[in-house]
């Protein structure tokens, strides 16, 4: 490594880089996000945008104010296999989505950090459910949500953390869609990381780790659906190289062209800021054990408080 740093402003300061990619652990978020900004480094950022509302608006002001780009990185997105399943619905072939599901569940974080409430901000939401959230976003073209229920428990890892390690999200939209995130720390057997598309004339099941296709039934099977639905004969279950199916290179590949090209970033911090707005929701909704109602906002130091505080208050 011919340079390295202590430091994160000296990094960001006297790297000569152009570009920060955020890999911190949550808590940090903000401030490496506010020190690249004003150094006048454009930022690509790391699930969760940020720990709190407040922080998330900060970073995106600062990064405004200092005319360089903000990328919130949500790599499904950018998966191969899911942007395949979104390529299908958009050429028609299940109709009508009506209901969206995703789910990834462990059996853990590897790292001390994740379990600690003040540093990560809660738990398995934080870490994965905020994948699935602005996945949701991302098929249905940041339709606005009408209302966000939550449960939520620990029932792994209650000697180490506090925050919630298996949760169930349901998120209606405007549009009328429903879409139900499940994420876990506490599933024994791997990482597991998947979706269903359901739509009015077909339906897409796609899963990140196994198989080499989207399996979809199209009804019609018009368009796209006729051409590559059917190409793959029987089962296939050959698991292809993780950070690639997971969308990660992708990702920064499009940033940078960004940068180069002075070019909007498909995900933005916006994106990343109302996926924030969801899980404030999804918190005190498993907390009140009622449906809340977007938009919504709380004063909060993070936003696991909105479950811990008011348990026994349903």
């Amino acid at each position: 490594i011919p340079g390295w740093f202590d430091d994160v402003s000296q990094a960001i300061h006297e790297s000569g880089c152009e570009v920060v990619d955020i890999c911190l652990p949550n808590f940090l978020h903000a401030s490496a996000t506010l020190i690249a900004a004003e150094a006048g480094k454009h930022v690509i950022i790391e699930k969760p945008l940020a720990v709190t509302l407040e922080e998330a608006d900060e970073m995106i002001a600062a990064c405004k104010r200092n005319n360089v780009k903000l990328m919130y990185a949500e790599e499904l997105c950018f998966a191969p296999k899911y942007e395949r399943a979104r390529q299908l619905v958009k050429e028609g072939a299940v109709g009508e989505i009506y209901m969206l599901k995703q789910s990834e569940k462990h059996s853990g974080p590897h790292s001390d950090w994740f379990y600690d409430i003040n540093l990560a901000g809660g738990g398995v939401i934080m870490d994965m459910g905020c994948h699935a959230l602005g996945w949701f976003r991302w098929m249905l073209g940041n339709a606005e949500v009408q209302s966000v229920y939550a449960t939520m428990k620990t029932v792994l890892h209650q000697g180490r953390t506090k925050g919630e390690d298996n949760s169930v999200i349901i998120v209606e939209f405007e549009n009328g869609v429903t879409a139900v995130a499940e994420n876990s720390w506490a599933k024994q057997g791997g990482m597991d990381d998947r979706c269903e598309i359901h739509g009015s004339g077909g339906v897409i099941y796609a899963d990140l780790f196994m198989g080499n296709s989207a399996l979809t039934y199209s009804r019609n099977g018009f368009g796209y659906a006729m051409e590559k639905a059917d190409t793959t004969q029987g089962w296939s279950f050959a698991v292809f190289e993780e950070v690639f199916n997971q969308g990660y290179p992708h990702e920064l590949k499009h940033f940078i062209e960004c940068v180069r090209d002075d070019k909007q970033p498909l995900v933005t911090g916006e994106d990343g800021r109302a996926v924030l707005e969801l899980i404030y929701a999804a918190y005190k909704s498993a907390g009140t054990g009622k449906k809340i109602s977007l938009p919504f906002s709380a004063t909060v130091s993070k936003p696991v408080d909105l479950w811990l505080n008011n348990q026994g208050n349903n």
